[in-house]
């Protein structure tokens, strides 16, 4: 399988703050300060400003040189950093969908799984979209729902 690669997204907010300082340096040729910001956007307080461009910059949206006045720059997006996920193998892949097949069979012969049991599962399913892995996470569903059904005690009904 392909290397899944993503860069966090900003917010709402941030992304506001990220527009108005591409902008910014794009008519000025040098970044914004703080309070620019603060009043181009119409925010109350710099630690708002502030705040939101730490994150854009723990993000890899933003970067900054260290002890600089006006010396925010803007990552292009091919530049940002990116987390990489894990390469999953098509026999990985085969191989973990199999083990999970066989923990949904045992459970599916059982008269009641327990509680336990099922969250182990949603945890098995889980991994597998975060291994990039949808496909076969999503064939899993129906049987997880199934499953749960079969679980809930009908006294509980």
């Amino acid at each position: 399988m392909a290397e899944v690669e993503t860069t966090i997204r900003p917010t709402k907010k941030q992304r506001e703050i990220l527009t108005y300082i591409e902008e910014f340096i794009g008519a000025h040729g040098y970044s914004p300060s703080y309070r620019e910001i603060m009043k181009g956007l119409n925010y109350t307080s710099v630690a708002t400003v502030s705040l939101h461009v730490n994150s854009l910059i723990t993000r890899g949206h933003l970067r900054k040189r260290d002890h600089s006045a006006r010396s925010i720059e803007v990552v292009n997006p091919g530049e940002a950093p990116k987390i990489t996920g894990n390469q999953v193998t098509a026999s990985q892949e085969k191989w973990l969908v199999k083990q999970i097949e066989r923990h949904f069979s045992e459970l599916e012969q059982s008269p009641r799984p327990a509680p336990e049991q099922l969250d182990s599962l949603y945890v098995l399913v889980g991994a597998l979209k975060v291994l990039g892995l949808d496909g076969a996470a999503h064939s899993f569903i129906p049987r997880l729902s199934t499953l749960k059904d079969k679980s809930v005690n009908p006294a509980d009904k």
